[in-house]
């Protein structure tokens, strides 16, 4: 076991090495994509299965090793493939990268963070197994803590991998859907920040707290009524 993690270990060290080694951030920018979009759209329509495959591809592997660049990655998918077979493919790959992040996470981390910090993970559990899809929707709506975090955190915790995926998927989604639909309109978008308004963000934080407030609004009615 402890051979099978360091391979591993040393596996994505390497992988990320070469990433910033070659410099391949280069290519994840706005004006890359916007330059080169013709061209991969071009090469869609003659290749649609290789291009498909090598997007995701690319997309997975970017988001389990958590390599910056998923935004872009994101819009090249809307700029590519259109809004519809766009977001199905970034919801997929996006979430199947996640996953992967979130298993290394726990095969490298887990027993290592559980003997170091063992009441103190305990409690964070049993708060998870009643609580964690509730907050990991919400993490994953709200655009605060950086979605690689949250993997490497979700790894470490007792959520099962099932519910992390079906989560994650579905907390992603509308962000996924805005970064896609700015993709299909690339010649017009300036910049990044310009994607997510003040109101939109607000709508996330709404819709991503509302679920949790819920469930705690039902606690709070039921415990009322068993103390009457």
């Amino acid at each position: 076991m402890k051979k099978s993690r360091t391979l591993l270990l040393i596996a994505i060290v390497i992988l990320m090495g070469l990433f910033f080694a070659f410099d391949l951030q280069q290519y994840l920018t706005l004006e890359t994509l916007k330059s080169k979009q013709v061209a991969m759209l071009a090469y869609n329509q003659a290749n649609p299965i290789v291009t498909l495959s090598i997007y995701m591809l690319i997309y997975i592997a970017a988001t389990a090793l958590s390599l910056p660049g998923a935004a872009i990655l994101t819009l090249a998918g809307g700029g590519i493939f259109g809004l519809g077979m766009g977001t199905l493919i970034v919801s997929f790959a996006s979430t199947i990268g996640a996953s992967l992040a979130f298993l290394a996470a726990r095969f490298l981390f887990r027993d290592l963070v559980k003997a170091k910090f063992g009441e103190r993970l305990t409690t964070i559990d049993e708060g998870m197994a009643k609580e964690g899809a509730f907050y990991l929707f919400t993490l994953r709506l709200v655009p605060v803590v950086p979605f690689f975090m949250i993997n490497l955190l979700m790894g470490l915790s007792t959520i099962k991998l099932r519910t992390f995926y079906w989560v994650s998927q579905l907390g992603m989604l509308a962000g996924t859907i805005v970064y896609v639909n700015a993709g299909t309109q690339l010649a017009k978008l300036e910049s990044l920040s310009g994607i997510l308004s003040p109101l939109l963000i607000g709508s996330f934080v709404l819709l991503g707290l509302f679920p949790l407030m819920t469930r705690k609004a039902i606690y709070f009615i039921e415990n009322r009524k068993s103390n009457v």
